[in-house]
């Protein structure tokens, strides 16, 4: 899933590609993924793209009046081409394609066969059910220790790792950089939100450091680029049963009904694996 690291790459590379360009048209050929109706889609025919910006995992194209707003869910994925193909059917199929008048364009695309890809055409995003209820940026100059400790504290008991990834009291971050940030500051995902002061301090750091560097080495990338890149800069998530970069441990996950979550027993549970809920399910113990 792409989370706010290549959601801002994505909005950096587009507006270099979009920005002074007029719209020729933009189709959706996925049903479920159109969120709205009004305005219609020809609305937004000869509109100027102004600028592409993001709001946490939302990518945001300013068409003068109105604006796209694409939420990419776990399996979609924004595809620039120089020459835009037509509308194709069949795994990794287009949700959408915003043509322009030069012939350029891009396509959005969501692969599998679970659909949750959503687009809405709005004259405001803040309209937007998800952006109106977003968190705030962690990487913003106002989000300070502060009122970071004023979340967890309100959090209460709640697991941090599910904390982390509530779009509604932090905005942008989902199931891989929260492995990250838990991994480099050496706690458990089950850690309960409200913490110590000094668990509070570390955790910020690391958090805007991972997420200010990811951000970094995303830049300027092309979109093509991006999985690759996120991928390569990954110590725990998605590495199940390979080396712990920092100790050498194991990594090891816990499976849930629609994800799953990778960590370090050496570097965040005291060496202790933590049960497998799948497994468990099952009678399985290991």
């Amino acid at each position: 899933m792409p989370e706010m690291p290549e959601v801002h790459a994505l909005a950096v590379d587009l507006s270099q590609r979009l920005e002074g360009q007029v719209v020729e048209r933009f189709d959706v050929t996925s049903i479920s993924a159109l969120k709205t109706f009004d305005p219609p889609l020809s609305a937004v025919a000869g509109l100027e793209v102004r600028e592409v910006t993001h709001h946490g995992k939302f990518l945001d194209l300013d068409l003068e009046s109105l604006h796209v707003v694409v939420h990419l869910a776990k399996a979609g994925w924004i595809r620039w081409y120089d020459v835009l193909p037509k509308p194709r059917t069949g795994r990794g199929a287009m949700a959408g394609r915003l043509a322009l008048r030069d012939g350029s364009g891009l396509a959005i695309t969501e692969a599998g066969a679970t659909k949750r890809l959503a687009i809405w055409v709005v004259t405001d995003p803040l309209t937007v059910p998800g952006i109106a209820t977003l968190g705030p940026d962690p990487l913003d100059p106002a989000f300070t220790e502060e009122r970071f400790a004023e979340i967890l504290h309100g959090a209460g008991r709640a697991q941090i790792k599910g904390v982390l990834r509530n779009q509604g009291l932090i905005a942008g971050i989902g199931n891989a950089y929260s492995d990250e940030i838990l991994h480099a500051a050496r706690m458990s995902p089950f850690k309960p939100a409200s913490m110590a002061p000094d668990d509070v301090a570390r955790l910020y750091t690391v958090m805007r450091e991972l997420l200010a560097d990811a951000v970094r080495r995303s830049e300027g990338l092309a979109a093509s680029d991006l999985k690759s890149e996120k991928r390569s800069g990954m110590r725990v998530h998605g590495r199940t049963g390979e080396a712990c970069p920092v100790c050498g441990d194991t990594i090891h996950q816990v499976r849930f009904a629609d994800s799953s979550l990778q960590y370090c027993p050496t570097c965040q549970t005291g060496g202790k694996p933590l049960a497998d809920r799948a497994l468990s399910r099952l009678g399985i113990t290991r």
